[in-house]
């Protein structure tokens, strides 16, 4: 993707990691989509579905932070879930904190969308080659943390 014509490059040549990335991102979302696309789900909320039933109950802080999204965010990203009958906001383990939840409904819905997934992403691991997307999420991985330690400074 280096050098494509989304992506900004200064005088220097330097191109800019982040809209490489974002491109890829919305590229691979398209893709993603395109492939669930029967069962009514986008990829960012089967997503975050399959968080939901693997984490088992989580806090809304735990999932945000989870799917590295803000409070405020993932309650926007959860509401059409809600509105669907998928996912319900209950009490947490104080009275503090709220869980999210899956409803039946919202189980069968991710078990339908799920073949659609992995469909998608084995096709994509077997044309880009398995050693490279492997490579990606370690460098994704990297990427974030180095971001991660430089805020932290």
């Amino acid at each position: 993707m280096s050098g494509s014509s989304m992506d900004p490059i200064d005088d220097t040549g330097l191109a800019c990691t982040c809209s490489a990335v974002r491109g890829a991102a919305r590229r691979l979302t398209q893709y993603y989509d395109e492939a669930l696309k029967e069962t009514g789900l986008k990829v960012t909320q089967y997503g975050l579905m399959a968080n939901i039933a693997r984490m088992d109950r989580p806090s809304v802080t735990d999932l945000a932070d989870r799917v590295s999204m803000d409070r405020t965010t993932l309650t926007r990203n959860l509401a059409p879930l809600r509105d669907a009958g998928w996912v319900n906001l209950a009490p947490g383990p104080d009275k503090r904190t709220r869980s999210v939840v899956l409803t039946p409904s919202g189980r069968r819905i991710l078990e339908t969308a799920r073949p659609h997934w992995r469909a998608a992403e084995t096709a994509l691991r077997h044309r880009a080659g398995g050693d490279i997307t492997k490579d990606l999420h370690d460098v994704l991985v990297q990427t974030v943390a180095a971001v991660e330690v430089q805020q932290a400074q």
